[in-house]
């Protein structure tokens, strides 16, 4: 979806200060407290290679697991099921903390009742491989449903709960009575793949360019942060921009279907605004 980062919209670099992401504002006093304890402890021997694993940032460890499993991505590209899971178990270990975003910083607040609440989005990668980052949603603050074209899409929840609605186009039809799965109206038919609550206890989420959700959105019920690591990324220039839709439910010859609605393309004015983090990334 458009972000204002990197693009013909380039966030204000500036808009970063006003986010306390330093450790202990995030970690606080348990963690200090943490250290001061790891420090009293008798130092154990360990291997060179113990070593080196623990002084990876977690960060650095998404980085590196990122690249290695879109290595040499491309439209239409889908990892095979070892790489899924094994990024998938590193973001179903990522805490709040490792990535440096907590529920009192300004991105998920919302003070004007008057307009919707806006959606931040906290970049940290892009390459033509993949991209990730974390939006940051405010209570109440909806993401429209939208696709991911030719996209294989990781999505974690870091904290806090969301309502999730995703669709898969449909390759057949719900009622042997009809025979279309576009209508006189420009609408394709998709079948509801999740319709469910998600929080920070529920595991990764994994959309493929042909299944598992592809098109989806998101409305938050509480404040909340999701990681989201994806490649390829969007790319306007080679005609994968982001689509937005509107629903309507389906109804056959043989009355309703709630697992099928029809969607539409439609315009949209929903922007994001983007900042862009500084991360010194070991290439």
């Amino acid at each position: 979806m458009p972000v204002q980062v990197g693009g013909s919209k380039e966030a204000d670099p500036r808009a970063a200060r006003v986010l306390d992401l330093s450790p202990t504002a995030v970690v606080g006093d348990k963690a200090r407290a943490s250290s001061k304890k790891n420090r009293r402890r008798h130092k154990k021997a360990s291997s060179p290679a113990d070593a080196a694993a623990s002084s990876i940032s977690p960060m650095q460890r998404l980085f590196d697991t990122s690249r290695e499993v879109f290595a040499n991505s491309y439209p239409g590209f889908v990892p095979p099921p070892d790489a899924v899971a094994r990024l998938s178990g590193l973001l179903n270990e990522l805490k709040p903390r490792d990535v440096r975003v907590a529920p009192s910083m300004s991105v998920f607040k919302h003070a004007d009742p008057k307009s919707p609440p806006p959606v931040t989005y906290l970049h940290f990668y892009d390459s033509s491989e993949f991209s990730f980052g974390i939006f940051c949603l405010p209570k109440s603050a909806v993401i429209p449903l939208h696709n991911h074209p030719g996209m294989t899409v990781f999505s974690k929840i870091l904290f806090g709960s969301m309502h999730l609605k995703s669709y898969d186009w449909a390759k057949s039809l719900p009622d042997s009575n009809d025979n279309a799965l576009q209508n006189s109206d420009g609408a394709r038919l998709a079948r509801v793949n999740t319709d469910a609550v998600f929080d920070a206890s529920s595991e990764t989420v994994v959309l493929y360019p042909e299944n598992g959700g592809n098109l989806h959105c998101f409305t938050a019920l509480t404040p909340c942060a999701v990681l989201d690591v994806m490649g390829p990324p969007y790319n306007r220039d080679e005609g994968r921009d982001c689509e937005y839709y509107s629903e309507s439910l389906y109804s056959g010859s043989c009355g309703g279907d709630e697992q099928f609605s029809w969607l539409k393309e439609v315009h949209s004015t929903f922007e994001m605004q983007g900042i862009k983090m500084e991360q010194n990334f070991v290439l």
